[in-house]
């Protein structure tokens, strides 16, 4: 059986993406579920093992067919954007570091557009050097949806049995409550049943969030469950969607958990963050739905201040790619 291959970037090669993406690779779990091609640098991925004193070879890849490996021997698609390491400032942010980091995306997205890889798994990138290398794009999401022609893309995160779809993320928390409006949290609605068909799961029970303590109980803290949430779970009902809500946000996300719901639909980022990243933070996986391949991503950021240090957790990035070696075979874009 053809074993399935995903591309992993390195991330800004100035933080800690080089080593947790090396790490995590390097674990003989990863290689039972299929093959991951990392694309970077060959210079500063040499440059992290040395430093760090890992053990593992590296092997140059020029056609993504031979990316075969093993946990001793890593496959490393070189795409030589660094080629003098003392131009990149380790543990800043630089023009170098973000320009480097959309190459090494734009190359995994051209992967899976042809058919060479099934899924990218992601490590982190930095905004700011984004800013420097005069980079259009605000992050990973928006990057990922130009580069593939997707309309748009949206984020699940994902550890164990809970599934959190976010309603809003980038906004605060009182715009996040302002602009609420029925219309969209339908749309949100309809966005999950939509994700959790392209996994293969078109029959499952997604769970609106409350917004308010007892989801209002009953009008006593706030109007907006009787206005906009519970007006939302009905019409998402009447066209055909089994959702149920707004259930109370300080139950929802532990019966979700449990499994009795496939999916939550967090209403702002907090809310659903603080669910996921409690229960268990370094194994909480951002999943970005809605393009032609899946995306998995560690949900943490370059922290230069640790990088080429050896003491970054790499576990979020083996969480990222086993999730990409299983959602990518049975993922159905929409």
């Amino acid at each position: 059986m053809k074993r399935t291959v995903i591309a992993v970037t390195m991330g800004d090669p100035a933080g800690v993406g080089p080593e947790i993406a090396l790490a995590s690779i390097a674990d003989p779990e990863i290689w039972e579920r299929g093959t991951p091609l990392l694309v970077g640098d060959m210079s500063v991925l040499e440059a992290v093992r040395e430093t760090l004193g890992m053990k593992m070879e590296l092997r140059r890849v020029d056609d993504p067919a031979d990316a075969e490996g093993s946990p001793e021997s890593l496959p490393v698609l070189d795409l030589k954007m660094v080629p003098d390491l003392s131009a990149l400032p380790v543990g800043k942010v630089s023009a170098l570091g973000g320009k480097a980091s959309v190459a090494y995306i734009q190359k995994c997205v051209d992967l899976c557009m042809s058919g060479q890889a099934a899924g990218i798994a992601t490590t982190p990138i930095n905004k700011e050097s984004l800013k420097a290398a005069k980079v259009h794009y605000i992050g990973h999401t928006e990057m990922l949806a130009e580069m593939s022609g997707a309309p748009k893309s949206y984020t699940m995160f994902i550890v164990d049995k809970l599934r959190i779809l976010f309603h809003s993320r980038h906004l605060s928390l009182r715009r996040a409550i302002e602009t609420l409006n029925t219309d969209d949290v339908v749309h949100s609605i309809e966005t999950a049943a939509k994700c959790l068909d392209s996994i293969g799961l078109s029959s499952g029970t997604i769970a609106l969030a409350g917004l308010n303590p007892h989801s209002s109980d009953g009008g006593l803290f706030g109007d907006e469950e009787a206005r906009v949430l519970t007006p939302a779970v009905e019409e998402a009902k009447k066209r055909g969607i089994n959702v149920v809500g707004p259930v109370p946000a300080d139950s929802v996300f532990y019966f979700g958990l449990q499994g009795r719901y496939d999916v939550v639909v967090s209403l702002y980022h907090d809310q659903g963050h603080i669910a996921s990243k409690t229960y268990d933070f370094y194994r909480t996986v951002s999943v970005t739905f809605g393009l032609p391949f899946i995306r998995t991503s560690v949900d943490h950021g370059t922290a230069f201040d640790i990088a080429w240090k050896g003491i970054a957790n790499p576990v979020s990035m083996k969480e990222a790619m086993l999730a990409c070696f299983d959602i990518a075979p049975r993922y159905r874009p929409f």
